[in-house]
């Protein structure tokens, strides 16, 4: 129930840099030069190439040219596909995200064999500027029905408090933060700093400021009997925190990250990862620097039952 084996992606048709996600998006660096969506395309063809070729099933969708949605490439913040049949639609922060929402993506689920019972839209809460970025502020435990959110202006602590109460999780509310522009900033999503798996949860417990919050994160990952992996604050920013654990459709699991952040782990993190699952990672640096969002980000789970 952790881990799923079929993802949906956005293939990308004019990627770049979001100047409305970076407002809080400390990760993004806006790069020069005419060919970032040539680059950003041939990034995410190989990604998904990688993934087919371990037997993830891949459902890759077009984005469209109008309207322009620079993060289109990041589904996982606007949608959540459940075991139950159940879409859910999440508020957005940067207007221009908004528009990713598309009705004709669940159709095509739809037609793909997929069954969707119901759509719970929380999109409206937009108008009363309150935000949950779907799994990129909240990172699930599915087989502990437990939620984790860090509080950002991505992650309205009562809307992701009502989520969770209507879904029947625990919350685990906390704040972290990176150092930005000289100063100590919140981190914009949950999921640049924690990842949960079915044995294990790889955290960045030094971005956890509060040493009351920062033991009761830890308290409550150790009552799920799950090893913890600590990365390090440095490690973060090379997109190590922003993994997903997923399996092929035989069973086997894999942890999927980014060359950046494969590269950022040193020996002994990638031996306690290796006792559960293989790593596959793919070099998604023009992806990474522009849009601020790595390989979890692209990665929407698809739990839904087939019809």
């Amino acid at each position: 129930m952790q881990t799923a084996s079929t993802v949906l992606m956005i293939e990308p048709v004019a990627f770049g840099y979001n100047e409305q996600t970076a407002l809080n998006n400390y990760f993004q660096v806006e790069q020069t030069g005419n060919d970032i969506q040539e680059k950003a395309l041939g990034e995410f063809r190989n990604f998904v190439e990688k993934l087919r070729s371990k037997g993830i099933n891949v459902i890759v969708v077009k984005d469209t040219p109008e309207p322009h949605t620079p993060d289109s490439i990041f589904p996982n913040n606007w949608v959540s596909f459940h075991p139950d049949g159940m879409v859910r639609l999440y508020p957005m922060f940067a207007p221009n995200r908004r528009v990713e929402r598309r009705p004709d993506i669940l159709e095509r689920l739809k037609a793909d064999g997929f069954k969707i019972e119901n759509v719970e839209d929380y999109s409206h809460y937009e108008n009363e500027n309150k935000f949950l970025e779907a799994t990129g502020s909240i990172i699930f435990d599915h087989d502990y029905k437990i939620a984790y959110g860090s509080v950002s202006m991505r992650l309205d602590e009562g809307l992701f408090r009502e989520l969770c109460d209507k879904m029947g999780y625990t919350p685990v509310v906390f704040h972290s933060y990176q150092n930005a522009d000289g100063e100590r900033l919140p981190i914009y999503h949950t999921n640049v700093m924690m990842c949960v798996a079915d044995g294990f949860v790889v955290i960045c417990l030094d971005c956890i400021d509060s040493e009351l919050e920062r033991e009761k994160v830890q308290e409550v990952i150790k009552s799920t009997n799950k090893e913890i992996i600590e990365i390090s604050e440095d490690q973060l920013q090379q997109f190590a925190g922003n993994m997903l654990q997923v399996q092929s459709e035989d069973g086997k699991k894999y942890l999927v990250m980014s060359q950046t952040a494969h590269q950022s782990l040193n020996a002994e993190q990638i031996e306690k990862i290796r006792k559960y699952c293989e790593i596959l990672s793919a070099d998604l640096a023009t992806i990474e620097t522009n849009g601020g969002g790595s390989a979890r980000c692209m990665l929407a789970e698809v739990f839904l039952p087939k019809v």
